[in-house]
């Protein structure tokens, strides 16, 4: 195979894999066709558009996950986080306190269902309630072939990524119903909609996000249920991306229109627009952000 035909399939590869879930925000892109917001600590305001809200997050213990938990208490919700890594949850914990936010990170695997339902009863003890979900956590694993990929892998890409999904939708949904209804928003990924070369267990975990959202939306019309699909954002998980694909940047985001990555802000943005009542007709949709990655 040719230098370039093989340049073009790692690329495309690439896209899908770089939809993923966070781990850590990485440095500014140098490949800024528009300007990114940043990424500055704002005081929150106990008056925001989700004041009184109750919002739990899994996975926020860094990248979009730990964006969005900062993002929703800035606008004034109480959040409920989660992460494996306690030491990085007790440090986003303690800033969002400073800043005036209400926050509590829990230590739980999303893996384990036993764990997930104590995180989301403890987050109805604590708060009394549970108005907004954003099933986030996830995890990827460097490309293979399907042959190649090795079963471990790929039971742990579905049992983090669809089942952590899964389990959080059925704990939390009995508690929103009891309350009169909620926003579920779900992490997918463009990976999950569109299939790419050397990530079928990746791309075949968000595709199961991506059904269950719309099946839940159909079985609760109680409830706004929604996935994002998240293009190439600037995390650490993306840099382990261009790492293990062997490309760089500017190769990644040739075929987006933006000509530039996302940043975990960017996504949060939509999260928190989904979950608000300016999203009040919105369920069983897809919204990629990836700038235009998609077509």
């Amino acid at each position: 195979m040719s230098n370039p035909s093989r340049r073009r399939i790692l690329t495309t590869g690439a896209l899908g894999a770089a939809g993923m879930v966070a781990t850590a925000i990485a440095s500014q892109s140098q490949t800024t066709a528009q300007t990114p917001p940043t990424s500055e600590p704002a005081i929150a305001n106990p008056n925001g558009k989700f004041q009184n809200k109750v919002v739990l997050i899994t996975g926020a213990t860094s990248g979009i996950g730990e964006a969005t938990a900062r993002a929703f208490a800035q606008e004034g919700a109480k959040v409920f986080f989660c992460g494996r890594r306690q030491n990085l949850g007790q440090t986003i914990e303690r800033e969002i306190k400073n800043a005036g936010g209400k926050a509590t990170y829990m230590q739980a695997d999303v893996r384990q269902a036993e764990q997930v339902k104590a995180f989301v009863d403890a987050c109805v003890a604590q708060y009394g309630r549970l108005d907004i979900a954003f099933n986030n956590a996830g995890i990827d694993y460097p490309p293979h072939a399907i042959a190649d990929t090795p079963i471990t892998e790929f039971d742990d890409l579905m049992n983090t990524n669809a089942r952590g999904v899964f389990l959080g939708m059925k704990y939390e949904i009995p508690y929103m119903i009891a309350a009169g209804g909620g926003a579920i928003i779900n992490m997918a990924s463009i990976g999950g909609y569109r299939a790419f070369p050397n990530i079928v267990g990746y791309g075949a975990s968000k595709a199961a996000v991506i059904h269950m959202t719309k099946a839940a939306a159909q079985e609760y019309g109680a409830l706004r249920v929604n996935a994002i699909l998240p293009g190439a954002i600037n995390t650490a998980m993306l840099d382990r991306v261009k790492r293990d694909w062997q490309v760089t940047e500017e190769q990644l985001v040739q075929p987006y229109p933006s000509k530039r990555v996302g940043q975990p802000q960017e996504v949060a943005a939509m999260v928190l627009w989904l979950a608000s009542d300016d999203a009040s007709y919105v369920s069983g949709g897809q919204f990629s952000v990836d700038g235009g990655g998609l077509g």
